[in-house]
């Protein structure tokens, strides 16, 4: 839950999700909907969707406990070298050293290392330097240290050297230039885009799908939408992708809400139009959600946005 996610927002969903499932085969146990359904506000799907195949290949071929060795913990899905090393070093004790953003950024200055998390030449030495300074006898308490020295004393921004253990080893602070390092990674550009989304209502309930548009949220139920460069080019796209649901004639009506909305690098101006459907729509491709229950269910956060914002007038 945390990769990509900060603390504060984490918390409430993983006291939750432990409520929920509070031993790993009550995880296996789960159906894919439920574990979404709790995840849902998070973002970044894919998590979820590893952890829950994760936890049913340990509970099916490692007896339920997590395996201790580096290549069965890397063949489970979602486990990458970070997440490997990070698990064996807390849970084993094994000596593997484990290097987040804030871990890079504490030996970059204690090494004056230049450049940037995402080079990987600079990668390499910085892990060339953990494996130097790691403790042997405690690996999982270190990793620990440097991430919380990382999170609350080396800040990227105005580092706390005054308080800082490490200070008397620091090239950095003894260069006087701790924020010299790291460089700042490269930004990925900001994407616009428009959607036009299509509220359904019928008796007390609106239709939803599977899928926002373009592969994204692909297992989370979405009010019909369409992506564009344009608006009309979206309204456009949502119009024939209706024509594929619906039978029978397709009523637009005027916007009734614009909310602005962000997935990842996207910047994402939403257009709701009213959309009266007056042939019926597919039972297979369509679920009917009641606006009272929406925020229950495996719904992606736009859904609950514009549930929230147009819930009480259909």
């Amino acid at each position: 839950m945390l990769q990509q996610t900060q603390v504060a927002t984490v918390i409430p969903f993983y006291r939750r999700f432990l409520r929920a499932f509070p031993t790993l085969q009550a995880l296996a146990d789960a159906p894919l909907e439920r574990v979404l359904e709790l995840w849902s506000g998070l973002g970044y799907y894919r998590r979820a969707r590893n952890l829950h195949a994760a936890a049913r290949l340990v509970a099916r071929d490692f007896g339920g406990r997590f395996p201790a060795d580096y290549l069965k913990a890397r063949s489970l899905p979602g486990i990458g070298d970070y997440s490997a090393r990070a698990i064996l070093s807390n849970a084993y004790q094994q000596p593997f050293a484990v290097m987040d953003g804030n871990v890079a950024r504490v030996v970059s200055r204690l090494k004056a290392i230049h450049g940037n998390i995402n080079q990987p030449k600079f990668r390499a030495a910085v892990q060339q330097e953990l494996g130097q300074i790691l403790s042997r006898r405690r690996p999982g308490e270190f990793n620990q240290a440097m991430m919380e020295l990382g999170q609350t004393v080396c800040l990227p921004r105005a580092p706390r050297c005054p308080e800082c253990p490490c200070q008397k080893w620091c090239e950095g602070f003894r260069r006087k230039t701790p924020e010299a390092f790291p460089a700042p990674r490269p930004r990925r550009a900001t994407e616009f885009h428009f959607l036009a989304t299509a509220l359904i209502p019928h008796g007390g309930k609106v239709a939803l799908v599977r899928g926002l548009d373009g592969g994204l949220l692909t297992d989370l139920w979405n009010f019909p939408a369409a992506f564009g460069s344009t608006r009309p080019e979206a309204l456009h796209r949502l119009q024939e992708k209706l024509s594929e649901l619906i039978r029978g004639p397709v009523v637009f009506g005027a916007p009734v809400a614009e909310i602005p909305h962000t997935i990842t690098h996207r910047s994402i101006r939403v257009e709701v139009y009213h959309v009266e459907a007056r042939g019926g729509l597919s039972r297979k491709s369509v679920r009917w959600f009641s606006f009272q229950k929406l925020h229950r269910s495996a719904v992606s956060q736009l859904a609950r946005k514009i549930s929230a914002q147009l819930g009480g007038k259909f």
